[in-house]
């Protein structure tokens, strides 16, 4: 596939859509064509996914089933939007993949990381992003930035602190693929190293 696949990850107040966004714009200005999406969500039934996942209506919802949830709406979110965007030779910038559910489900939820990322793998038929951008921020600082929150948001904060951890760990693990960024910094700051980063996986495609 000739396109460039981008994932933003990390925890919940982080700023990942507001990143996400200026980088989208950023290459756009630039004449690239970019498909910016979401998960759980990005096609009709991945959005009705959505709904379920991340309701209040459903707390205590069993974590094997949350995981199952989770890799199903990726599956169709792979087939119908991310993959034909990358076979166009698109550029796809998607806030939230495959780490998120290794980190909520497979560490928070200590349902077992290969298990879960083993899942979205055969979900997805295998497909990783070019590129994984974190933004980490202590946990206890970023949930106040967030009101009204939703099923998993409302975890307690050790849940929030061991997703956190996750994420960096599994940067550690593969430190080529990722860009790891302190999200305390300035949204400005944050956006050129962002930018600095694609435009070198740009150029090496």
């Amino acid at each position: 596939m000739s396109g460039l696949f981008i994932a933003f990850e990390g925890g919940e107040g982080v700023g990942k859509s507001t990143q996400e966004a200026l980088l989208g714009e950023f290459l756009s200005s630039m004449g690239k064509t970019v498909v910016r999406t979401r998960e759980p969500g990005g096609t009709p039934a991945a959005e009705a996914i959505r709904a379920i996942v991340l309701s209040r209506e459903f707390d205590g919802m069993n974590a094997r089933s949350e995981a199952l949830l989770f890799a199903a709406s990726r599956g169709d979110h792979v087939e119908r939007v991310i993959r034909p965007a990358l076979e166009r030779g698109d550029i796809v910038i998607c806030d939230r993949y495959i780490d998120s559910s290794v980190a909520y489900q497979g560490y928070a939820r200590n349902l077992g990381a290969e298990h879960v990322r083993n899942l979205s793998l055969w979900a997805t038929n295998n497909l990783l992003p070019d590129l994984t951008i974190v933004l980490t921020m202590n946990a206890d600082v970023s949930l106040q930035r967030i009101s009204n929150h939703d099923r998993l948001e409302a975890e307690p904060i050790e849940y929030h602190r061991a997703v956190t951890q996750a994420f960096l760990d599994l940067a550690q693990q593969d430190p080529e693929r990722y860009l790891v960024i302190d999200a305390t910094q300035s949204k400005d700051a944050i956006a050129q190293l962002i930018n600095a980063r694609v435009m070198q996986e740009l150029n090496e495609k």
